[in-house]
């Protein structure tokens, strides 16, 4: 199996503002001035790319299962460290599957394949913290 080299760079445009340019060319902000929070730390983007990479394997689970998903969003929560270096010690996260129908199995078995098979992103975290995963169903119509 042949490894795939990426690269990404990152720019310091000045008053602990970044712009990061990915491996594919798209820019993204990155302030570290709490004050200012104009635009997600490191960390928070770390936790985006954890929520992201998770989703897209969910989602594209559950359409071949061919579940009737109107609405999905992930939610992660996490633990860090107090001393430094603050890496985090556990992330949560909690899928919210909308929909009509959606099998408990499916969605679990979906959740399961992205923790442990698919998500690179996870698995790259996940020798450094626990990731605990849940998810919850919400039946389309109930309020």
């Amino acid at each position: 199996m042949e490894n795939k080299d990426f690269k990404a760079s990152v720019f310091h445009a000045e008053n602990d503002f970044y712009i990061g340019v990915s491996p594919s060319g798209h820019a993204v902000s990155i302030d570290t001035n709490h004050e200012r929070n104009a635009a997600p730390t490191p960390v928070e983007l770390l936790m985006i790319a954890v929520g992201a990479c998770t989703a897209v394997d969910v989602v594209s689970i559950l359409k071949k299962k061919r579940q009737d998903v109107t609405d999905y969003r992930v939610e992660v929560k996490g633990t860090r460290r107090d001393e430094h270096p603050r890496a985090f010690t556990k992330l949560e996260v909690h899928h919210i599957v909308r929909g009509r129908s959606v099998s408990s199995e499916a969605v679990e078995q979906a959740v399961k394949l992205s923790d442990e098979k698919y998500c690179s992103v996870a698995a790259t975290v996940r020798p450094a913290a626990e990731i605990v995963t849940t998810f919850e169903i919400v039946e389309e119509g109930d309020e």
